[in-house]
């Protein structure tokens, strides 16, 4: 038995492209705080940009899986759920890093709100030059608060990817089903 509204909360396609607008949005923000803030939060030089490049794809993926679906593209829609999976696996080594760099510079962190914001390093002249600051916010919410906050959002960020590649990947099987059946695009029901 084929079924056809398996997981389904939203109405496939529709609800597909609002899904791919979601992963759009928030992981485009996402990437950009990354790349503008990441230096507070990861102490290796390319960590942080690193980890908001692979937002920027998540991105792009997500917008070339909106496009695909409102065109009813079968070719793009099979090389969005081929790219999908591959996505998902990078988010998740991603993830599992981040969390764990995190834990490593609680200390670090700690220390960048003690002294007002300021970037951490060695060199306490460095330190004092330095007139870019890291936002008073995340100081006020604690280190337990900000590293949950993180945490959350990326297993909320997989749990998106994988339910937007279950999308493709449905969207892409009626699409092979009504092809066969000379379906409801361009002239309609099992048309002889």
């Amino acid at each position: 038995m084929w079924c056809d509204n398996c997981l389904l909360v939203l109405p496939l396609r529709a609800g597909a492209i609002a899904w791919s607008s979601i992963i759009f949005i928030y992981s485009l923000i996402g990437s950009i705080f990354l790349l503008r803030y990441g230096q507070y939060l990861f102490f290796l030089y390319p960590e942080w940009q690193i980890y908001g490049g692979i937002g920027m794809g998540v991105a792009v993926a997500a917008a070339i899986s909106a496009i695909a679906l409102s065109n009813r593209s079968y070719i793009w829609t099979r090389v969005c759920t081929f790219i999908w999976p591959f996505v998902i696996v990078i988010c998740a080594v991603r993830a599992i890093i981040m969390i764990v760099r995190l834990q490593q510079g609680k200390d670090k962190i700690q220390w960048e709100c003690d002294n007002g914001g300021s970037l951490w390093t060695d060199n306490p002249q460095v330190a004092a030059a330095n007139t870019v600051t890291f936002p008073s916010g995340f100081c006020t919410a604690g280190f337990s608060s900000l590293n949950g906050a993180f945490i959350g959002s990326l297993m909320i960020d997989l749990v998106f990817q994988m339910y937007m590649f279950f999308l493709m990947w449905r969207f892409s099987k009626r699409l092979e089903h009504y092809r066969g059946m000379k379906g409801p695009f361009y002239g309609g029901y099992y048309n002889t």
